[in-house]
């Protein structure tokens, strides 16, 4: 069956209150002890699949979970086994899988890329899970859902003094219409300031052996994005923000549990731009979508990104200019005077519930709107045109600068850089949603020459924006001065790579 959940991490200032409404007379407390198998290279953790035996109350099952959209919805296979056949194997150390009951279920596919009798003499126990779980029962007319609270830890399965702590909430549809759960979660969300997590128990075993903290950050993954000449334009929006919440969620998730990694705070900025440019783009392709929902992940992205240029300039362009010779400059008092940090910008309420509508938006069928007889790729060709020239038309404003003999960094260059890096960004994002309904070959080419364009422009607008920090900086510490002389000298190198690029994209054939 299919396992549609939402799981929240718990804000430790709310706890007192959530629990109030997690434990009334007709809640229940279990112990849960789950034993969880991988191969010792965690072949089945890199495939998405979850197995494991766990004893909750007087009984023992073994679940393995596989595939599913990435965010709610999971297949989940659960059989009970036999109590005494698991002691004994559990008094002789001997605890393990049958892969044998998932033989012709509708599981079966998960395991299709193994040889199953190698994969079982190879499987060993990775980690425990040593939880406590309030449940409770929320229902409304024939709509039932479950709520959990799990509060406990991870154990390392070779080494019991590497533990975890595990704090978080579930929501899983029992039965009903899918809108009861989201509106469900979305009061309780609102209520205790829950964030939206997708890491696993299986996720955080899989961490805790590795010695890690958090997954890697996630890019973009163009292959899961499930469009094709015959999406409707509902069906095309909705997996358009699909695929950017792939990338979305599990990098604000590693950022409210704590990670303070420029890569996440990269990666989720551009999942947030990847989706505004959706949103705003294909506006009228849904009836359902909300205005209110851009202003939100704009903010958020404008966040992350002022945090992220001045850490990524601490960690990074710092320790370079050193290397050459620089003096080194200390940057503490800039970075603490940044009062919201990236967990706070995503942490923020209006966000999680933005992020908890999308999600729910994404898992609506597209068959139930009006528009969903069009197809989305009579009016692709259309909207890549408009965007298209209205690049060109930029691109003829650079070039003019620059036949002038004007420095074009010389010229608004932080409003006029950034227009024109959007106009990139927009067209290059817009084109990798509609490829996939064009031509392969020719898109390929198109999505090749624009992506380096707008990389060109990222990196001119970033050395000038670097450039402006160290020349203020100069102002109280006259160290800077180096830092704002190499990169002022690096603009004119940056300024002919960009116009490069740019009369590359003039050249190039479009792919609709």
């Amino acid at each position: 069956m299919q396992e549609i959940e939402l799981k929240f991490l718990v804000s430790q200032a709310r706890l007192k209150g959530l629990m109030r409404q997690a434990k009334v007379k007709s809640s229940q407390d279990i112990h849960m002890a789950a034993h969880y198998f991988d191969t010792p290279k965690q072949a089945l953790a890199q495939a998405g699949i979850g197995l494991r035996i766990r004893q909750e109350g007087d009984t023992w099952v073994q679940t393995i979970k596989a595939g599913g959209d990435g965010m709610a919805a999971r297949l989940e296979h659960n059989t009970v086994l036999d109590t005494d056949h698991v002691q004994a194997m559990l008094d002789g150390n001997n605890l393990m899988p049958d892969l044998c009951l998932y033989k012709d279920t509708y599981i079966a596919p998960a395991l299709a890329d193994f040889k199953v009798k190698k994969l079982a003499k190879t499987l060993t126990r990775q980690y425990v899970t040593d939880i406590q779980r309030t449940t409770r029962m929320l229902e409304n007319n024939s709509n039932s859902l479950e709520m959990a609270y799990d509060e406990g830890e991870i154990i390392h399965g070779n080494d019991d003094s590497q533990r975890q702590p595990i704090q978080e909430i579930e929501f899983e549809l029992v039965s009903g219409e899918l809108a009861f759960l989201f509106a469900t979660a979305k009061i309780w969300c609102k209520r205790y300031k829950l964030c939206l997590s997708t890491v696993t128990k299986a996720e955080h075993g899989g961490l805790l052996v590795k010695g890690e903290d958090y997954s890697p950050a996630v890019k973009a993954d163009l292959q899961q994005l499930n469009v094709n000449k015959d999406s409707s334009m509902p069906a095309f929006i909705r997996a358009a923000i699909h695929n950017c919440l792939l990338q979305i969620l599990p990098n604000s998730s590693a950022i409210v549990a704590g990670s303070e990694a420029n890569s996440h705070i990269l990666q989720l900025r551009i999942g947030l731009r990847r989706l505004t440019v959706a949103l705003d783009t294909f506006n009228k392709f849904s009836e359902q979508l909300n205005p209110e929902w851009q202003p939100i992940l704009k903010q958020t992205a404008a966040l992350l990104g002022d945090y992220y240029e001045l850490a990524y300039l601490t960690s990074h362009i710092e320790p370079i200019l050193v290397q050459h010779g620089a003096p080194s400059i200390d940057w503490t008092i800039e970075v603490e005077h940044k009062t919201i940090k990236p967990i706070d910008a995503v942490s923020d309420n209006d966000l999680q519930l933005a992020l908890l509508e999308l999600i729910e938006f994404t898992m609506n069928d597209p068959c139930t709107e009006a528009q969903s007889d069009i197809l989305a790729i009579d009016k692709l060709s259309k909207i890549l045109s408009k965007k298209y020239m209205k690049l060109l038309e930029n691109v003829q404003i650079f070039n003019d600068k620059d036949d002038n003999g004007l420095e074009f960094s010389d010229l608004e260059p932080d409003s006029y850089t950034y227009k024109i890096r959007c106009l990139l960004e927009d067209l290059r994002y817009i084109s990798e949603f509609a490829a996939p309904l064009y031509g392969k070959k020719k898109s390929k080419r198109w999505l090749k020459c624009l992506t380096k364009a707008q990389k060109s422009l990222s990196q001119y607008h970033e050395h000038i924006q670097y450039q402006q920090y160290y020349q203020q900086k100069a102002v109280t510490d006259t160290d800077a001065l180096y830092g704002a002389g190499w990169f002022a000298a690096s603009l004119k190198t940056d300024h002919k790579r960009c116009q490069k690029h740019l009369d590359r994209i003039q050249d190039s054939a479009t792919f609709w």
